[in-house]
Parts: C-alpha cells; sequence; structure tokens
C-alpha cells in the first residue's frame, strides 16, 4: 500500500440468508460518494485483493469515489456460516443485495459500477440477470475477470484439489510460498508484490502461527458439484448474462484453463457484447496488481467511453 494513501476501513452489515450472519467489507474512498464501485473477489480469496486497484482508482479520480469491497461470507473478516451448504452463489447474491441496501441509507447511490473476479463475476451474473432486483441504481458498468457462463470442467476439478485445506504455517511468508505453489496460474508478481496479496490471506492462531482465512467448509457444496449438474447451470448463467444490458469489460488470461477463448469471443458478440481485452503470460486469473491490467480497468470506470458493441479488439501482455 501506498504510504501516502489511507488505508479502508473495515465495516459490516447484517444479512439474513442462510442464518443472521455478518458481512464484513473494506471502504475506500469517501463514504457519501454517489459513485459505488463494489469489487468482488474470487473463490478462496477476500476483499484486500483490490487495494492496489482502490488505491489507483482513487489517484486517478481525485475524489468522488466509494469503493466497496466485501468478504464474501466465510472468508476475511467475514462470519462463517453455521450450514456448510450455504456457501453458495444464491446466499451471496442475497448478501449483496443487502450489502447494496444499506449503502444506499448511508448514502445514495447515484452510479453502481461491479468488478467481479471469478466468483465475484458469476456472483454479478445472478444479481444482475435478476429481472427486478430491488437495486439502489442500474448497473452502470461491469467488469468481469475471467469468468463467464461456461466454465471449464478440468480447471473446477484443479481449484477442488486445493479448496478447503487450511493449513498451518509458522509464518506468513511460509504461508506466501504455499499459496503461491497453487497459484502460478495468476501470472508473474514480484516478492513484494505477493507478499502484499498474501498477507490478507492467513489469519493469525491462538496457539500461534497462522492459517488460511476461510473456513474450509466453503468446499463441501464445491466438491458436491458434477460435471451434469454444472453443464445444466450453464445455459442459466447464459440466460443471466443475454439479460445484462451495461457496458461490460471482460478480461482474460491468455492461458486461462477456466474461461475458454471461445467462450470469451461469444461473450463478446452476445447479450452486452463484452469488449475483451486479454493479458498474455496469465492463467486464471488476472490479480489486478500489475499496471497494465489496472489501466483497462481505470479506464474502463473512470472515462467517458462507451464499451459496449465493440468489436474484441483488446489485447495487453
Amino acid at each position: 500500500m501506498s504510504p501516502s494513501m489511507p488505508a479502508p476501513t473495515l465495516n459490516y452489515v447484517t444479512c439474513s440468508a442462510a442464518g443472521a450472519h455478518r458481512m464484513a467489507y473494506w471502504q475506500w474512498g469517501e463514504p457519501a460518494a454517489a459513485h459505488a464501485i463494489v469489487c468482488v473477489h474470487g473463490l478462496t480469496r477476500q476483499g484486500r485483493d483490490f487495494d492496489t486497484l482502490a488505491q489507483a482508482l482513487l489517484a486517478r479520480a481525485g475524489g468522488g469515489l466509494r469503493i466497496v469491497c466485501p468478504d464474501v461470507v466465510g472468508r476475511g473478516r467475514s462470519d462463517w456460516l453455521a450450514d456448510p451448504l450455504g456457501y453458495q452463489v444464491p446466499v451471496y447474491v442475497q448478501d449483496m443485495l443487502a450489502l447494496l441496501g444499506q449503502l444506499q441509507r448511508e448514502a445514495p447511490v447515484g452510479q453502481l459500477d461491479w468488478v467481479g473476479t471469478s466468483m465475484g463475476g458469476l456472483i454479478a451474473l445472478g444479481l444482475f440477470g435478476l429481472p427486478d432486483a430491488p437495486l439502489p441504481a442500474p448497473l452502470r458498468r461491469l467488469v468481469l475477470n475471467d469468468v463467464g457462463p461456461a466454465l471449464r470442467w478440468p480447471a473446477l476439478q484443479r481449484i477442488g484439489t486445493y479448496l478447503g485445506q487450511a493449513g498451518r504455517f509458522a509464518t506468513v511468508e511460509e504461508a506466501a510460498q504455499a499459496m503461491w505453489a497453487i497459484s502460478t496460474s495468476f501470472g508473474p508478481h514480484s516478492p513484494e508484490q505477493w507478499l502484499a496479496l498474501s498477507r490478507p490471506m492467513v489469519r493469525a492462531l491462538p496457539e500461534g502461527g497462522f492459517t488460511l482465512h476461510y473456513d474450509p467448509a466453503i468446499a463441501v457444496p464445491f466438491r458436491q458439484l458434477t460435471e451434469e449438474a454444472a453443464a445444466r447451470s450453464e445455459a442459466t448463467l447464459w440466460q443471466m448474462y443475454d439479460r445484462l444490458r451495461a457496458p461490460t469489460l471482460l478480461l482474460r488470461g491468455a492461458d486461462s484453463d477456466l474461461l475458454s477463448r471461445e467462450a470469451a469471443q461469444a461473450m463478446a458478440q452476445r447479450g452486452p457484447r463484452a469488449r475483451l481485452v486479454e493479458f498474455g503470460g496469465v492463467g486464471h486469473a488476472p490479480t489486478l496488481v500489475a499496471p497494465d491490467q489496472v489501466g483497462p480497468v481505470a479506464d474502463f470506470l473512470l472515462s467517458g467511453e462507451t464499451a459496449s458493441h465493440e468489436e474484441p479488439d483488446g489485447r495487453a501482455g
């Protein structure tokens, strides 16, 4: 984090889906700003993943932004659910509606943008693909980071091999090394960048040492997913995608094993006709730390350009 950039504030919203629980969220910028950008992380991650992006957006905008980065329930500073079967996208969608409602009560939301990495993008499809969802404002712009309606089954199987294995580590650095062993698809990072991403990914144990920040039980519903069920859900996800009307930017790691280039190209041709930007040397999923990844997102969210109905000719990296 830049020494001159204030730290985000930690806040909570009470949610009722799957039993009463608190969802934590990190807020950057001006709490009363009408322009809200919600950034939602991937399956095993947490809201501090977006520190670099949030700082870049605030530095460029110079004010007038409220950037909100939740820890999806079961992750980070959020509560853990009593019933592991609640760790599924429909519950997350209801939690996000509770969050948006609280943001609206605190200060009216005039413009609403969303950045969703992997699972955070699926939550966006579930939320904004709902007819008549009680949103504080229509979705203005959407960034989908290496995710779409069609997901490759082998990649889901790969994720399942490590999901739920929280581990124990003597130091944060040891935990960072262990996480890097299963995260090399994120692409090149300096040791400083990776350590900054890793610090919020662990929590201290009372008896000493560290473990990963999330409830290992998030693996329970994930492991119940079958290839047949995943294939059936694809048609529903495409319907949700096709309902989107907001200009959409689709980011893809050129080596992604989760989102195929064929699926990404299809997303550029239907529904909101996303503008596709690919990053060379990166798999699933871009971390939005490197300047060449942050730049297209900042351009899209803060400039006056319209990304909808453009040809998918953007490439970076």
